[in-house]
């Protein structure tokens, strides 16, 4: 909330008894003062009515000034609050002489200017958040049918009848709810960028709900069956089963963070990398059951340690992202069908090992917060955990070995094993490690 008075700034003592008449503003706890222009001898004011004393010569000419000045402070205070841009100094700008309200560019329509956004995405690498802009914008522009909708145009009325078509169409849920997550963030920036009045925004009382999704974790037994069914070497099921595991002991990786792996990522045993998605680094012990999944793709020729994309792309391109898109969908198609192989009654994609990895974790006793560190999540009240240091990385690694050890067991990792020949660009021959399964870790074709 913010608050306004009037008081005579007496603070410090003046020898004539002469002061400034000024405006407090008081917002979260914190005040500063404007001043009105006018001072006055203490004894003519009125500490308890807030105004000049009438035995003031000039008292409602002096009133009238004050009155209207104090006015001008609490509407240019509501305006930002109103348009969520409070501060003492952007208040204070909107009172100097000097401030010229910003001139509206109605001529911009609003898929114009999320043309300019989109194009902008793509030209620094973000094409994942550029599709997510165009397909709501594809969606908005086809139910208005005016290919010039300007942003005044966009009511409450508006996006109600938006919500009932997508509902219509039997969009689900959770999709109409990033459709206008994304339309209002296009909106609030069309402010910032002064194209719209915020008095126009439409979100206000907008209340889009999101579902819970279904559960998509696999159980242990599930997850035993794909590490140790025995697939024809070298073929799409093979190579698609190994994807699998590779993103499941890495932690839930998703299948893009995988893609654009490099061999610079690993460094004394460990692999560092960078969420796509969030930004957040994640370190993770390489295991001899990593090392063996990894080393299967080690006849990539690229700097990738994955043979998706080829050398030389740039990470969040528009290029990379369809390639990624085409591999996610093949590989999919090809878990689908190991799915009805091991006679799992359950949907099999390379996003299920992100929910199976935690379910798993969860199942063997570790915390919400633990599992949230490991897969790179922010864990707890964001303020409360300001306060708390990151869990110890021998802990993490700890979680992450029991994972493993649940899906595949030490009798039948240790089942069949072998002396592992080095090759310079293998990821094993910078570790030492002489012993492998054989069955749980075929090698993959990167040609297949």
């Amino acid at each position: 909330m913010v608050y306004f008075k009037l008081l005579l700034n007496d603070k410090r003592l003046k020898s004539d008894n002469i002061y400034p008449i000024v405006v407090r503003v008081t917002y979260n706890r914190n005040n500063t003062t404007f001043t009105t222009g006018i001072r006055v001898n203490s004894n003519h004011w009125d500490n308890t009515a807030f105004k000049i004393k009438h035995t003031h010569s000039n008292a409602q000419m002096l009133n009238k000034t004050i009155s209207d000045f104090y006015n001008k402070v609490q509407n240019a205070a509501l305006k930002l609050i109103e348009e969520q841009l409070f501060s003492f100094d952007e208040l204070k700008e909107r009172l100097s002489e000097s401030y010229q309200t910003p001139n509206v560019n109605p001529a911009i329509d609003f898929k114009t200017y999320a043309d300019q956004l989109i194009t902008e995405m793509f030209s620094i690498n973000k094409a994942g958040n550029a599709i997510i802009y165009q397909t709501a914008t594809n969606r908005l522009m086809g139910y208005a049918a005016n290919s010039c909708l300007k942003f005044t145009e966009i009511t409450y009325t508006f996006l109600e009848g938006f919500k009932r078509h997508l509902i219509n169409d039997n969009v689900k849920q959770n999709s109409i709810s990033n459709y206008f997550r994304t339309l209002r963030a296009i909106y609030n920036k069309a402010i910032k960028a002064k194209l719209v009045e915020r008095s126009h925004y439409p979100f206000l009382d907008i209340t889009i709900k999101t579902e819970r999704t279904a559960k998509r974790a696999l159980g242990v037994a599930d997850l035993k069956t794909i590490a140790t069914i025995e697939l024809k070497p070298s073929t799409p099921l093979w190579q698609a089963r190994n994807y699998f595991l590779l993103s499941l002991t890495l932690m839930g990786s998703s299948f893009t963070d995988l893609a654009y792996l490099k061999h610079k990522n690993i460094s004394k045993g460990r692999l560092v990398y960078r969420r796509q998605k969030t930004g957040q680094e994640l370190d993770i012990k390489l295991q001899p059951n990593i090392l063996k999944l990894l080393d299967s793709f080690s006849k990539s020729q690229t700097e990738f340690l994955l043979p998706v994309l080829p050398s030389g792309i740039e990470a969040g391109s528009k290029t990379s992202k369809k390639i990624i898109a085409q591999w996610i969908k093949t590989t999919n198609k090809y878990l689908d069908r190991l799915a009805t192989f091991c006679r799992i009654d359950a949907l099999i994609t390379t996003y299920v090992t992100r929910h199976s990895w935690a379910t798993t974790a969860k199942r063997l006793g570790f915390s919400n917060e633990m599992i949230a560190e490991g897969m790179g999540h922010e864990h707890g009240n964001k303020i409360t955990n300001i306060y708390l240091d990151d869990f110890d990385q021998k802990l993490v690694d700890f979680m992450n070995d029991k994972v493993i050890i649940s899906v595949m067991p030490c009798s039948q990792v240790l089942k069949q094993t072998f002396r592992f020949t080095f090759r310079p660009s293998s990821a094993l021959s910078r570790y030492k490690l002489y012993k492998t399964p054989l069955s749980v870790f075929p090698k993959i074709d990167s040609k297949s």
